[in-house]
């Protein structure tokens, strides 16, 4: 309780914590509920690159939590930050993706094939031979080669499905070249989540499902970690694994119901 107590904004992962697939979790549209009611800041950062915000509040509303587009920040949005921030306007970027990404990279690149000065890659349901191949040409020609993330898996109602790390994977043992990663674990997403909530890091925390992503990535960008077992990581995986989250949680219900008692509103 007394950890709890001292939280003042939350950071929220979608897949595993609000939902799997299209199933929503139990608590999570009370637990969103609470947060607005109470006025509590909160951004839902996702390492999914596949939707845009605008998808993500179609896919909510679906499940009855109501949140709005400047609520959430992707992978692939930051992705198309980072490379506005490096490259000259106009880069030519090579895009293995869905909607999600291709649109985020249209308002600050040029999505091309031939000639591309970057590889950027996401999770494409939609993947083929010659994707890949394209890819991996063009990385071997000097393209720097980014991801927006590398989940290797992806929670849904059926189970874990291959994730964006399976097709990095492909890629780097095609071309001998490991991707610069923009998602989390890395801090610069936390720190991009933080200025758009517009609070410090004192008394955020990070609530998650994976040990790799959420909790590393919270960990290295100096925030409370908080951890569910609702999505990608067994108990058992979590008892095996070196990195340790502050506090664990069966799930989002188990949190809402122990969250008004922590709080001083």
């Amino acid at each position: 309780m007394d950890r709890l107590q001292s939280i003042r904004s939350l950071i929220i992962d979608l897949d595993g914590v609000l939902y799997r697939g299209d199933q929503s979790i139990d608590g999570a549209k009370g637990f969103v509920a609470l947060l607005q009611q109470e006025g509590v800041p909160f951004l839902l950062l996702t390492n999914n690159s596949t939707r845009t915000p605008a998808q993500y509040v179609t896919k909510l509303a679906r499940m009855g939590i109501t949140i709005e587009e400047s609520d959430v920040l992707t992978s692939a949005q930051a992705t198309a930050l980072y490379i506005e921030r490096i490259a000259p306007p106009g880069a030519r970027v090579y895009a293995i993706g869905e909607e999600g990404l291709r649109a985020a990279l249209r308002e600050k690149c040029t999505i091309a094939g031939e000639g591309a000065n970057f590889v950027v890659v996401g999770m494409d349901r939609g993947l083929t031979y010659e994707k890949l191949k394209t890819a991996a040409l063009l990385i071997r020609s000097g393209a720097r080669f980014i991801a927006t993330n590398p989940d290797k898996t992806l929670p849904t109602e059926e189970g874990l499905i291959p994730g964006n790390g399976a097709i990095i994977a492909a890629l780097e043992a095609a071309t001998g070249v490991a991707p610069f990663v923009v998602g989390k674990p890395e801090p610069a997403i936390f720190d991009l989540a933080l200025a758009r909530m517009g609070v410090g890091k004192e008394g955020a925390a990070v609530i998650g499902d994976r040990l790799e992503t959420d909790v590393l990535g919270g960990r290295r960008a100096g925030l409370m970690t908080i951890f569910v077992l609702s999505g990608a990581t067994s108990r058992q995986e979590l008892e095996n694994s070196p990195i340790r989250p502050d506090l664990v949680f069966e799930d989002v219900r188990q949190l809402y119901e122990v969250w008004p008692k922590s709080q001083s509103f």
